[in-house]
């Protein structure tokens, strides 16, 4: 049996990498990858590989004036930006917000690995078990005098099984084979959030080198490029599974939590007033009320930067036994304590310059 995972959103499930500002010249909208081997070859002919090195060392990206011609004749792939608008973007940019994470990539070309596919299903599994006793039961457990190390191991193994006979044994999803990078492109991201403006009055903000700039000032946000995998790509792999009941209630369990996902992220739409990323998210949860009662088909958020949110088996954000736990987290700790909404980010796609969509929402189908 095979499955096909195809992108719904710009989607970027990485492999740690990322290219630095040196390692790519911008030239006719598109990123150049140099082929830095190529380029050291060439130069060690002649008196021009000391000044490149040189270059390379002290500067924070390359000069087009005196190496454009690299980015002409000796990049070893090139990958458009989404849009032209990103480009202007990318210039006045600092240099170290030009670091762009890159797809997980085999020698033959961009996959999915199989981990991602089952770590989402493994959430929609969980947050469909989950319940408010079972969070008052954790809170409860920090608050002993040694709280346990991995206190959410037992609540997980509790609705889902220990390691010998875990749920999700009973499914397999083998990493996709690679694709071309034709569906890849370099996408504009800012990271919104929410200004207080009074009692219980938010606003739309964006995240800048200096806190927060509000919705005016979009220019100065801190930009984040990214290459990820335009909406229509497909990405197709081995599927194994023991029992069809079993993946059917999987399955359905995953469209449940992204509904569940779908809603919160539509509500912050509305407050924050980002109309083409409420009528993203408005077609992406009618896409998974089209499914229905199938069990062979279910939406999911997988990879980069979908957020605390994305990532939590767990969504009524506004739960006292919730919060107490975030609480005890130095990492949470301060946003919790400020009482506004929480999470109050996210980080939005720009495509045509406009806040359109969030990363990493696709469909996963067997066939």
């Amino acid at each position: 049996m095979k499955y096909r995972l195809t992108c719904l959103t710009p989607t970027l499930v990485g492999d740690g990498q990322r290219l630095a500002p040196i390692d790519y010249m911008v030239w006719k909208d598109h990123v150049n990858v140099l082929d830095q081997r190529r380029i050291f070859r060439l130069l060690a002919k002649g008196p021009r590989l000391d000044g490149y090195l040189a270059q390379l060392k002290k500067a924070d990206r390359l000069d087009f004036a005196s190496w454009g011609g690299f980015a002409q004749n000796f990049a070893g792939r090139r990958i458009p930006f989404e849009s032209a608008t990103a480009i202007p973007v990318w210039n006045r940019a600092q240099a170290e917000n030009l670091f762009i994470p890159t797809f997980a990539e085999s020698p033959a070309g961009p996959y999915i690995p199989g981990t991602a596919i089952k770590g989402a299903l493994r959430t929609g599994s969980v947050f469909d078990r989950w319940s408010e006793g079972t969070m008052r039961d954790l809170a409860a457990r920090l608050e002993e005098g040694r709280p346990p190390r991995n206190p959410a191991a037992k609540a997980e193994d509790a609705v889902l099984g220990g390691a010998g006979n875990s749920r999700m044994r009973r499914i397999a999803a083998a990493d996709s084979r690679p694709v071309t990078h034709a569906g890849m492109k370099v996408y504009l991201l800012r990271v919104s959030t929410l200004i207080a403006r009074g009692a219980e009055k938010f606003e739309l903000g964006w995240k800048s080198p200096r806190g927060s700039v509000d919705s005016r000032r979009i220019e100065d946000a801190t930009p984040i490029f990214a290459e990820m995998a335009s909406p229509g790509t497909a990405f197709e792999g081995i599927w194994q599974e023991r029992s069809v009941a079993d993946r059917g209630k999987i399955f359905q369990a995953a469209n449940r939590y992204a509904s569940g996902l779908l809603e919160r992220h539509k509500q912050y739409a509305a407050q924050t007033g980002l109309a083409q990323l409420s009528a993203t998210l408005g077609a992406l949860d009618a896409r998974v009320g089209e499914i229905g009662s199938r069990q062979d088909v279910c939406v999911m958020s997988i990879g980069w930067g979908g957020g605390l949110l994305g990532k939590s088996a767990y969504l009524n954000t506004s739960d006292d036994s919730y919060r107490k736990i975030l609480r005890s987290m130095p990492l949470y700790q301060r946003a919790i304590q400020t009482g506004m909404p929480f999470p109050k980010t996210r980080r939005v796609i720009f495509q045509g310059g406009q806040p359109a969509s969030l990363p990493g929402w696709v469909m996963l189908e067997l066939l």
